[in-house]
C-alpha cells in the first residue's frame, strides 16, 4: 500500500482510493481548472464566431490542440500563477494568455474572459463538470445495479415467500416482486432526476452583462449569452441572477440523490434481515474471515458497507443543498468552499453502490429456509378464508378466523384443516378452501 494511503485523512482518498478514482476527472482541483479553461477557451471561440474578432484557422487549432491535451503540468502552472494572484480563475486567465501569445495572435489576448467575471466560469464549469459526471459515471452505475436487481427479481421470480409487517408474518409475497419494488423505486427517481436542469449563470458581475453592454450596447447580449450557455455548453441559463447561480436546480439534484440513497439503504436493510433469516447464504471465498473470533460467520458486511457509505453521503449532500440556496444580497463566498466538496458525497455513494454490487453478487437463495418459514405461519391464510367466507355471506368471517388464529402459539395445516372441516358450508367450498396454503397464496403482480 502506497504511503498516500495511509497518510490520507479521508478513506475515500486512503482505504477506498481505488474505488473512486475515476471520479479525478469531474470533481479533483485538476478537474475543476480543466473545466474553467473549457469553458473559457469555448467563450473565446464563441465571441470569435459572433465576429467580434477574426480567428485564425492555425491560431484556434492550436488552442484545440491544448485543451484535448491538457495535462496535469498544466493545471500546475495555473496554480503557480494562482500563488502570485491568490485568485484561482485570474490564474486561469493568465495562463490562457500565455497560451494565446504561443499561438500568435496575441493582440487578441484581451478577449479572453471578456466581461466576465469568475463566476461566470464557475457558475459553468462547476454544472458542466457535474452534467458529466451525472451523464457518464454515477447514471450508468446505478442503472446497471438497477438492471442486477431486476436480474435477481426475474431469477426468483417464482419463489414465495413469507411477508412480514411490523415484524409479523403477514399474507405470502414472491420474492422476485420485492425485489421489484427497489426496481420500480429507481426507476422513478431517475425520471425524477433527469427532469431537473443543469442550471448555469453567465451574465457578468451581478448578472446584467454591465460590462458587456457598455463596450457593445448594440449587441443583444442575453441572446448571445443564452446561445453560448445553451448551444455551446449544453447548460440551461438563468436568466435573472446576482453574481452567482442561483444552485436552486443543483440543490434539487442533491435532494433527488438523497431519495436514491434512502431507497438503496431500504435496500442494504431487507437484504441484510433476509440474511438474519437465513433466506439467504452469502459466498465464501478463500483465506477470507468473517469474525476474528467466531470462524463460523459469514457477515453481510458489503450491505453495511453500503448503508455506512450512503449514510455519510447524506448528510453531506443535506448540507450542500440546505446551504447552497442561501447567499447575502449579490454574492457571498461561502459557495466556494462548499461547492469543492461535490465530489465527496458521490465517491461515497460510488463506493456503496459497488458494495451493493458485490453484495448482490454473493447470494445463495436458501429455499429450504424459505418454505420452513411458511409452512410453520398457517396463520397467514385467515385472510384468505375469510374473504372467500365474505364472499360467501358466511356470519361473522372475520371475527370466527380472529378467534382461532390472533395470538395463538402455533397453527398449523392440521388445525386450520380441522377449522375448515367445523364450518357449516358445502364440500365444494371446503375444498376450495383446504386448497389454499401459504405458499400458494401469493396474490398476483403485472408481469415483469
Amino acid at each position: 500500500m502506497e504511503l498516500t494511503q495511509l497518510t490520507a485523512l479521508s478513506p475515500i482518498d486512503g482505504r477506498y482510493r481505488k474505488k473512486v478514482q475515476h471520479l479525478d476527472e469531474y470533481f479533483a482541483e485538476y478537474a475543476l481548472i480543466k473545466y474553467r479553461v473549457l469553458v473559457e477557451v469555448h467563450y473565446f471561440f464563441f465571441l470569435a464566431d459572433q465576429k467580434f474578432f477574426k480567428l485564425p484557422i492555425k491560431a484556434k487549432q492550436a488552442l484545440e490542440k491544448m485543451l484535448d491535451q491538457f495535462s496535469i503540468d498544466d493545471a500546475k502552472q495555473i496554480k503557480q500563477l494562482e500563488s502570485v494572484t491568490n485568485h484561482d480563475v485570474k490564474a486561469v486567465e493568465y495562463f490562457l494568455k500565455e497560451q494565446v501569445d504561443k499561438a500568435g495572435i496575441g493582440h487578441l489576448k484581451e478577449w479572453i474572459h471578456f466581461g466576465l467575471t469568475s463566476q461566470d466560469i464557475n457558475n459553468t464549469a462547476i454544472p458542466l463538470s457535474w452534467k458529466h459526471a451525472i451523464e457518464h459515471e454515477y447514471l450508468p452505475s446505478l442503472i446497471n445495479l438497477q438492471t442486477d436487481i431486476h436480474s435477481l427479481a426475474n431469477t426468483w421470480k417464482s419463489v414465495p415467500m413469507l411477508a412480514r409487517t411490523h415484524g409479523q408474518a403477514a399474507s405470502p409475497t414472491r420474492l422476485g416482486k420485492e425485489l421489484m419494488v427497489f426496481v420500480e423505486r429507481i426507476q422513478h427517481q431517475v425520471e425524477l432526476f433527469s427532469s431537473i436542469p443543469y442550471a448555469a449563470k453567465f451574465g457578468g458581475a451581478t448578472g446584467n452583462f454591465n460590462a458587456h453592454h457598455i463596450a457593445f450596447p448594440k449587441k443583444n447580449w442575453v441572446l448571445l449569452g443564452n446561445q453560448f450557455v445553451e448551444g455551446v455548453l449544453g447548460l440551461q441559463r438563468m436568466q435573472f441572477t446576482t453574481q452567482i447561480e442561483h444552485y436552486d436546480a443543483l440543490a434539487a439534484h442533491f435532494d433527488a440523490l438523497k431519495r436514491i440513497n434512502n431507497i438503496l439503504i431500504d435496500l442494504c436493510r431487507d437484504i441484510w434481515t433476509y440474511i438474519s433469516m437465513d433466506y439467504f447464504k452469502q459466498q465464501t471465498k478463500k483465506g477470507e474471515v468473517g469474525s476474528s473470533a467466531m470462524p463460523h460467520k459469514v457477515n453481510p458486511i458489503d450491505f453495511e458497507n453500503a448503508e455506512g457509505n450512503l449514510g455519510i453521503a447524506n448528510a453531506l449532500l443535506e448540507h450542500l443543498s440546505g446551504k447552497l440556496p442561501i447567499s447575502r444580497l449579490q454574492r457571498d463566498l461561502t459557495d466556494s468552499t462548499v461547492l469543492r466538496n461535490m465530489g465527496v458525497p458521490m465517491a461515497h455513494i460510488s463506493i456503496a453502490i459497488q458494495s451493493i454490487e458485490k453484495g448482490l453478487s454473493k447470494l445463495i437463495l436458501n429455499e429450504s429456509a424459505i418454505k420452513a418459514d411458511l409452512d410453520n405461519n398457517w396463520a397467514v391464510v385467515a385472510e384468505a378464508i375469510q374473504t372467500i367466507l365474505r364472499r360467501e355471506q358466511y356470519p361473522n368471517p372475520y371475527e370466527a378466523l380472529k378467534d382461532l388464529t390472533r395470538g395463538k402459539q402455533k397453527i398449523d395445516k392440521a388445525i386450520m384443516h380441522q377449522f375448515i372441516q367445523s364450518l357449516n358450508i358445502s364440500a365444494a367450498l371446503k375444498k376450495e378452501l383446504k386448497s389454499i396454503t401459504p405458499a400458494n397464496y401469493t396474490g398476483v403482480n403485472p408481469d415483469f
